[in-house]
């Protein structure tokens, strides 16, 4: 289950949290955002790194994982 949540209204497409990401699960183009489900661990890099907050850590989620 993925528990990062997108807003990609907001993002800038800067590319910073597909750096970070360990298991390579952003693909970033000029104009869309998206996190492959099967390949991302959840480690929440991309969230600490974010400069606009575009990628937030869904709480609500973990708590219907649990």
């Amino acid at each position: 289950m993925l528990l990062i949540k997108i807003t990609p209204d907001k993002c800038d497409y800067c590319g910073t949290c597909v750096g970070v990401c360990p298991e390579d699960a952003i693909e970033l183009t000029d104009s869309t955002i998206d996190i492959d489900e099967e390949l991302c661990t959840n480690c929440s890099k991309c969230v600490w790194v974010c400069p606009i907050d575009v990628l937030i850590f869904d709480k609500n989620k973990l708590k219907e994982k649990e």
